[in-house]
């Protein structure tokens, strides 16, 4: 389990908030904890809670149900397929629409469910079944907008054991029901909630471009399955650019309109400008090779060239053997030298993030060029790729993605290094250990 997982998580439970199925069901909910303004604090506590759980509970359920009927190896199918991650880059755009105005997403059965479910909840907002049902019932019937959001971070979980799909989706529930916990556990804030008007527009706005972005990395991750060689890191990058630069024009032009309003709202409205602005200086860079930082890791990894001529002076150039572990153990016993595996993935964003910023240091490039490196894809269409992910799982233990082994030459393990760290003197020690 990696920080950056559970941070993705969170990121992804406090952007469904922003939602338009989300913020209408605001109401229901004010409504629904109003009756219990006037009692105990300890009453209030209690049914805050049990309206966050049923939120979280709802939630987590899906993930660790997923986990459990499909396996590990399942979800990792699954998340590398590549009609699976045009779909949710499809679902992407189609949300991203709604977001920019070209049509509504209607709640989920539309709104007798809605109706339904404030009737039953209002019966019970005096025991606490009624506020666990509405806190099942707020889940249902926001999950039109939040499942493209959940969507992706089952994908992202699937890189490991099934206590990832469990741990991201609670992280994610508990982001999601924390602002609704806080607003049952003191009914009197309600009243000061801003109403919806221009600022809400304007986020819905800036969030569909932010998801236009964000469609690009499924389809990316697609194009690197079937190997089609259509979306490069530039071309990504080119995108992502574009929308930044749109955010920016249209966050100009609502601060301009908003110009007469109060200073404190007229200053954020500028502040977010300079922020995208920022955002989009920092994103153009990378279109000449300048590395992204934490952003790598969403993008297709970049072309030899490219990589060429990013690359530092004191960096050594890594060659690798790729889906030829048989080879390079021959190479290693040949030359009485230890093999470097490199268990990775077309749609793994650990992976591209090791490459790009762990792999492309001078010191840890210095230390892997005395292996025979072998790089070792998971995640393809074909018996190649189904023979790799077993042999992994069958020697290691695990498909989770990055795996690093390193073997003799015979095959037999000598060390071996799981997942992602931002730690080169831990990465440079496993290295070293291993030789």
């Amino acid at each position: 389990m990696t920080a950056s997982f559970l941070w993705l998580a969170a990121v992804t439970g406090a952007l469904s908030l922003l939602t338009p199925c989300v913020f209408p069901m605001i109401p229901i909910t004010v409504a629904f904890f109003n009756g219990n303004a006037e009692r105990s604090t300890g009453h209030a506590l209690r049914h805050a809670l049990l309206f966050a759980a049923g939120i979280i509970v709802t939630f987590t359920a899906i993930g660790l149900g997923l986990a459990v009927i499909v396996g590990a190896a399942g979800l990792s199918r699954f998340a590398s397929n590549p009609v699976v991650n045009v779909a949710i880059g499809l679902a992407f755009v189609a949300f991203a629409a709604s977001l920019l105005g070209l049509y509504d997403i209607p709640l989920p059965f539309g709104n007798r469910l809605v109706n339904s479910v404030d009737a039953s909840v209002r019966e019970r907002s005096g025991n606490a079944a009624g506020s666990a049902l509405a806190g099942f019932a707020f889940t249902l019937a926001s999950f039109t907008c939040t499942a493209p959001f959940v969507g992706p971070l089952l994908v992202a979980a699937a890189r490991g054991d099934w206590v990832r799909p469990f741990a991201g989706m609670a992280v994610f529930s508990v982001v999601f029901a924390t602002p609704f916990f806080m607003l049952a556990l003191v009914p009197r804030w309600t009243t000061s909630l801003p109403r919806v008007g221009g600022w809400m527009r304007d986020v819905k706005v800036v969030v569909g471009l932010f998801e236009l972005a964000a469609a690009v990395k499924f389809f990316s991750n697609a194009d690197l399955v079937w190997r089609t060689g259509l979306i490069s890191r530039r071309t990504s990058l080119l995108v992502w650019v574009t929308m930044s630069a749109i955010a920016v024009l249209y966050l100009i032009r609502a601060a301009l309109r908003g110009s007469r309003s109060r200073t404190i709202g007229r200053s954020l409205s500028w502040l977010s400008v300079a922020a995208a602005g920022a955002v989009t200086i920092w994103l153009a860079s990378g279109l000449n090779g300048k590395s992204v930082g934490e952003l790598e890791a969403f993008l297709p990894p970049p072309t030899d060239v490219a990589t060429s001529a990013s690359m530092p002076a004191s960096r050594i150039a890594l060659q690798w053997i790729v889906n030829d572990h048989r080879r390079a153990l021959r190479e290693a016993g040949s030359a009485n030298r230890l093999v470097f595996i490199d268990f990775t993935g077309y749609t793994c964003t650990n992976c591209r993030w090791m490459e790009a910023n762990m792999f492309s240091r001078a010191d840890v490039s210095t230390e892997m060029s005395k292996f025979v490196l072998s790089r070792l894809y998971t995640d393809g269409e074909g018996p190649v790729y189904d023979a790799q992910q077993k042999f992994q799982e069958d020697r290691f233990g695990t498909v989770a993605l990055p795996l690093y082994a390193i073997v003799d030459g015979s095959g037999n393990t000598v060390r071996t290094f799981s997942g992602l760290t931002r730690n080169p003197a831990e990465f440079i020690a496993f290295l070293s250990a291993g030789g």
